[in-house]
């Protein structure tokens, strides 16, 4: 994990939930998430197909 992540706690956590909520609305949030979700999908399955080229 990345080092300054360490040092995150509920509270901070929280602060950032808010922030995000304030900046982007309640119904950006979802949409967001599944984006990076299908980033994430999309990362994840190159990774495996790479190092099965290899």
């Amino acid at each position: 994990m990345l080092p300054f992540l360490q040092n995150i706690g509920p509270t901070e956590v929280i602060i950032i939930a808010v922030v995000l909520v304030i900046l982007f609305g309640g119904k950006k949030i979802p949409e967001f998430g599944r984006g990076l979700g299908e980033v994430a999908k999309t990362f994840k399955q190159a990774l495996q197909g790479q190092s099965k080229d290899k």
